[in-house]
């Protein structure tokens, strides 16, 4: 498995690189009471312009709550969301009026969908040009927007074709050259290439590696895939709602998830080997020499 890359934005002698999303106290909760739950919990963050961010957890960490407060999609509990704007402007999206959250969406980021979320009805043309569209982009503008994107993605042979008529690969590559139909600041993914096998997952991490290299884009990803973390400026790890240290983790030889040493573990050839759950500790147990290849 590769080393994470940790370099923060301006290190090694470089360019001190703006905050394009600078977050504090950040906090979600649900329910009440004794039946409270924090999902998200007293997060501090800063994401710089031309940064891949990769977040990484286990099922139920808070990644996608998470994700969904960074993009204005969900209100946090707690805590304040500032984001920079093309023009500027910076604005707290803990304090924007619901009136004023779906302009500001629509013009500050881009959302990559693990299940894609295109349109089967129309073309990987008029998919994009819908975003533009919402983004006050119209017209023949729009269309023109469309066919730019696609080639920036590798599919202008595609222009015409419809969703059902695609590759999960290709449906992935749509869904990146919509969420830039606006051109946002910030792109924002959840789970990009949960749906892809490894080669098509490879290209799809150095393509959003090139939109935050040439365009300066702030690229946030929650993810599983540790094939992610090569094409990563920083790799964070978020459990029970908290970042943890990555470098304190080992990894799950069933699952090959990275894990903290407490919880199912059991001892094997003088190691003691961790789990994410008592079903990876079992499946070991039954087959230890199937998960251990050195």
């Amino acid at each position: 498995m590769s080393t994470p890359h940790h370099t923060t934005p301006g290190e090694a002698g470089g360019p001190e690189r703006a905050v394009t999303i600078a977050v504090r106290g950040l906090t979600k909760t649900y329910g009440e009471g004794a039946t409270q739950v924090a999902a998200v919990h007293e997060v501090d963050l800063d994401v710089h312009a031309g940064e891949v961010l990769l977040v990484m957890g286990p099922s139920g960490s808070g990644k996608t709550t998470l994700l969904l407060m960074l993009g204005a999609l969900l209100r946090p509990t707690v805590g304040s969301v500032l984001v920079t704007r093309r023009n500027h402007d910076r604005v707290d999206l803990a304090r924007t009026s619901e009136r004023e959250l779906p302009a500001l969406r629509a013009t500050t980021f881009g959302f990559i969908f693990q299940d894609y979320a295109l349109l089967d009805a129309l073309s990987a043309t008029e998919n994009i040009a819908v975003a533009a569209n919402f983004a006050g982009t119209t017209g023949a503008a729009a269309d023109e927007r469309a066919a730019q994107l696609l080639a920036r993605v590798g599919l202008a042979h595609r222009a015409t074709a419809r969703p059902s008529q695609m590759s999960g690969g290709e449906q992935q590559r749509v869904s990146v050259a919509r969420a830039l139909a606006n051109d946002p600041p910030v792109l924002l993914a959840d789970e990009p290439t949960a749906n892809l096998d490894a080669s098509r997952g490879r290209d799809l991490g150095r393509l959003l590696r090139s939109l935050a290299d040439e365009e300066d884009r702030s690229v946030v990803i929650v993810s599983h895939d540790d094939r992610l973390r090569v094409v990563a400026d920083r790799v964070l790890w978020l459990e029970d709602g908290r970042f943890r240290t990555v470098a304190s983790l080992v990894v799950d030889p069933v699952c090959q998830m990275q894990v903290e040493p407490t919880g199912a573990h059991t001892e094997w050839e003088g190691r003691t080997r961790w789990f994410c759950s008592e079903a990876c500790r079992n499946e070991f147990v039954a087959e230890p020499q199937r998960f251990l290849t050195g």
